[in-house]
C-alpha cells in the first residue's frame, strides 16, 4: 500500500518468525437497533485492550504441518500465540471458575453430578475458544464471525475479530453454555437417548459383535484430526485434569496408532500409505468378520476420489488405498448412497469441486465361492450396468460434483462381485485401474446422453468443450455448425452465441435476455433453456428458476441432464465458475422442481421424476 510494491512471502514469515509481526485495532462493532455499528477505533480502546495480563497460557506448539494450512511459518507457533492476552483472561477465568461451580455442586449433589455439569461446562468452554481466537475472521453476511475451525486446519489470518464472552450470544460464555445444554436436551427428548460410547483400538474391538455397523473412518491425509485436537485439549486439560486424572495424564492427544496416512509422523509417503492399508485393512476385516451377518455395513466417506489430469480421470491415492483395504478385508461394494451432510456455508462449499455429500459405501461379505473374471468381462458388465445407475442417480438429484463420487458404488459391486478380476497376462486389476475404468465408462454414459438434445445444442456443447465462454475462430464455428446439421446465423438468431469480426463466442448466463418467454419461442433448445435457469436462478433464487420450469414444460428435465454433462466438462477444463452454476442449480432441483408443481398444478409433474426407492 505505501511502496505500490509486492512484499515477498519468504520475507513476511521471516519477520513472523523474528516476532517483528503486531496486531492494530482497526475497528469497534458495536451493537445497535437490530443492526451492527461500525466505529473507529480510538487509541483509548487499543490501550485498554492490551491491559490484560494473563495469570495462566497454555503450553505446546501448534502443528508445523496441516493438511488445510497452517499460521506457525508466520511466528504463531505456539497455543498461547493464537489468542490475545484478554482471550487469555477470559478463557483461563471461566476455565477456574468451572471446578469451583463444581465445588459448589459437591456440596449439595452427588459427586458424579458435580462432575457430569463440569464436563457440560467444560464442553461450553470448547465452543468458547473455538469463538474465540485470533485466527476467527469476521462473517461479512451476518455481521459476525466465523469460528476458529471454520476449515479444519489452522491457518494464518490477516485480520482478525475479538469477541466479547460476557454479552450474550455468539462468543460469549452464556451462549456457548445455552447451545450445549440445547444439544443436551435434543438428546434426551430423542428416542435415541440410551446411546453409550466406549474407546477402543478399531483393529480388536469387540463393540461390533453381532451389531449392525455403521462407521465414519479417517480420510487417509485429508485430515490431522489428533493435532487439531491439541488446540482444543490443552484447555480441556486444565479445566478437568483435576477431576478426571486418568483421561488427562499426557500433556497432549496422543497420535502415534491415528490411523491416518500422515508422511511426517512415517518419514515417507510410501511407508504412511502402508501403515494406512495395513490398519485400515485390519479394521475394516475386524468389522465384516463380527458385524450381524444378515445385514450390510454401511461406511461413510467424504474424500473426493478423482483428480483430472489433462484429460484423464485418476484416482487419487487415498480412495485407492482405503477401497483397497475394504476389498481385502473380505467385503464387497453392492452400492453408494450420496448422503447430504456438508453444510453449503461451510469455507470449502465455496467450491464448485468441493463435495456437497458424503458417499456412503454399502458393504457386505464377499461369497467364499466368488468367481474369476477376466478385464474384458468386469468392462462389459460395467458398460451393461452402470447406464442404468447412472440414470438412477440423476433422477434422485445428486449433485454433479458427486456425481463421479456416488458411481463408484455400482462400479465397485461390479468389481468386487468376483474374487479377483484378471488382465490377460493373468495379472490382477489393480483397484486403481478398476477406478480408472469405472470413471472412463462414466463419461461414455453422460457422452452418449447426448443424443437426447437437440441439434443447436450438441452444436453448443462442443463448442463449449472446445472455448467454454471464449472466443473462437468463424471458420471454425461454420464447420462444427455443418456437422451438426444447423448453422452460426440460426445459433446467433435464437440468442445462443454472438458473431462478430470473425469471432464467435457463446452468450453467458446474465447476458441472456431478460424478456426470453420460452412459450413464445416454439421449440427450446435444451442449452438455452439450462442457461436460462442459471440466470434466473442467479438473480432470483428458487422461486423465480420454478416459474420458468413451468414454462418450460419437459425440456426442463433434457436441460438438467445437460448440466451434468457441462459439469464434468467444466471440471475437467478447470472452468470454476461455469461448474458452480451446474452444480448450484441441480443441487437446488429438488426444491425447484417442488415449488414449480406448486405454481403450476400437475402440468410439472414431469419435471421431477419418481425418486427411487433403496
Amino acid at each position: 500500500v505505501m511502496s505500490g510494491m509486492p512484499i515477498h512471502g519468504d520475507y513476511i514469515k521471516a519477520e513472523g518468525q523474528a516476532k517483528r509481526l503486531d496486531a492494530r485495532l482497526m475497528a469497534v462493532v458495536a451493537e445497535g437497533d437490530r443492526r451492527r455499528l461500525y466505529l473507529s477505533a480510538t487509541g483509548m480502546h487499543e490501550e485498554v485492550a492490551r491491559k490484560a495480563r494473563p495469570e495462566w497460557q497454555p503450553e505446546g506448539d501448534v502443528p508445523a504441518r496441516l493438511t488445510g494450512g497452517t499460521c506457525v511459518p508466520y511466528g504463531l507457533m505456539t497455543w498461547s500465540e493464537l489468542f490475545t492476552s484478554r482471550q487469555l483472561v477470559g478463557l483461563s477465568t471461566f476455565s477456574s471458575l468451572i471446578g469451583q461451580a463444581r465445588e459448589r455442586l459437591l456440596q449439595q449433589c452427588s459427586a458424579d453430578y458435580a462432575d457430569a455439569v463440569a464436563v457440560y461446562l467444560a464442553f461450553a468452554m470448547s465452543k468458547l475458544a473455538d469463538r474465540g481466537s485470533t485466527i476467527c475472521t469476521w462473517f461479512t453476511e451476518r455481521d459476525s464471525t466465523r469460528n476458529t475451525f471454520a476449515r479444519q486446519s489452522i491457518p494464518m489470518t490477516w485480520d482478525y475479530a475479538e469477541l466479547n464472552m460476557l454479552l450474550d450470544g455468539t462468543g460469549s460464555f452464556l451462549g456457548a453454555t445455552r447451545w450445549t445444554a440445547e444439544s443436551l436436551e435434543g438428546i434426551e427428548n430423542s428416542i435415541f437417548s440410551a446411546g453409550f460410547s466406549k474407546q477402543a483400538d478399531a483393529t480388536v474391538q469387540s463393540s461390533s459383535s453381532g451389531r449392525v455397523v455403521s462407521t465414519d473412518p479417517p480420510y487417509y491425509d485429508n485430515i490431522g484430526y489428533a493435532d487439531l485436537s491439541d488446540f482444543f485439549y490443552v484447555w480441556l486439560r486444565r479445566t478437568l485434569q483435576p477431576f478426571f486424572p486418568s483421561l488427562f495424564s499426557t500433556l497432549t492427544v496422543p497420535k502415534a496408532e491415528e490411523l491416518v496416512a500422515t508422511r511426517h509422523r512415517h518419514g515417507s509417503r510410501d511407508d504412511a500409505e502402508a501403515f494406512f492399508l495395513h490398519g485400515m485393512t485390519l479394521a475394516m476385516r475386524r468389522v465384516a468378520g463380527r458385524s450381524h451377518p444378515g445385514l450390510p455395513v454401511t461406511i461413510y466417506y467424504a474424500f473426493k476420489q478423482s483428480q483430472v489430469k489433462g484429460d484423464i480421470v485418476a484416482a487419487r491415492t487415498g480412495w485407492e488405498t482405503f477401497l483397497d483395504a475394504v476389498i481385502q478385508s473380505g467385503f464387497a461394494v453392492s452400492g453408494t448412497w450420496p448422503m447430504r451432510t456438508e453444510l453449503g456455508n461451510r469455507m470449502v462449499g465455496r467450491d464448485a469441486n468441493a463435495l456437497a455429500s458424503s458417499i456412503v459405501l454399502v458393504c457386505r461379505k464377499r461369497p467364499e465361492d466368488a468367481p474369476l473374471a477376466t478385464r474384458r468381462q468386469f468392462i462389459d458388465a460395467l458398460k451393461a450396468e452402470l447406464p442404468s445407475a447412472l440414470s438412477h442417480l440423476q433422477s434422485g438429484g445428486i449433485a454433479p460434483v458427486d456425481l463421479a463420487q456416488a458411481a463408484i458404488g455400482p462400479g465397485m459391486a461390479v468389481y468386487t462381485r468376483y474374487a479377483k478380476v484378471v488382465d490377460a497376462a493373468g495379472e490382477p486389476v489393480t483397484v486403481r485401474e478398476a477406478l480408472t475404468l469405472i470413471n472412463q465408462t462414466l463419461d461414455e454414459c453422460l457422452s452418449a446422453q447426448e443424443g437426447d438434445f437437440d441439434a443447436d445444442t450438441r452444436w453448443a456443447l462442443a463448442w463449449f468443450e472446445q472455448h467454454g465462454f471464449e472466443d473462437g475462430d468463424y471458420g471454425d464455428a461454420e464447420t462444427l455448425s455443418t456437422a451438426k446439421n444447423t448453422s452460426v446465423a440460426a445459433l446467433q438468431a435464437i440468442g445462443i452465441l454472438q458473431s462478430q469480426a470473425g469471432k464467435v463466442r457463446l452468450h453467458i448466463p446474465p447476458d441472456l435476455r431478460e424478456d426470453w418467454n420460452p412459450r413464445a419461442a416454439g421449440r427450446v433448445q435444451a442449452w438455452l433453456a439450462l442457461h436460462h435457469l442459471v440466470r434466473v436462478h442467479d438473480a432470483g433464487g428458487e422461486s423465480a428458476a420454478a416459474s420458468l420450469v413451468r414454462d418450460l414444460g419437459g425440456v426442463s428435465e433434457t436441460a438438467r441432464e445437460l448440466a451434468y454433462r457441462l459439469y464434468a466438462i467444466a471440471e475437467r477444463t478447470k472452468r470454476a465458475r461455469e461448474a458452480l452454476w451446474y452444480n448450484t442449480l441441480v443441487q437446488s432441483w429438488s426444491e425447484i422442481a417442488k415449488l414449480a408443481r406448486e405454481k403450476g398444478g400437475e402440468q410439472a409433474d414431469m419435471l421431477d421424476p419418481p425418486r427411487p426407492t433403496a
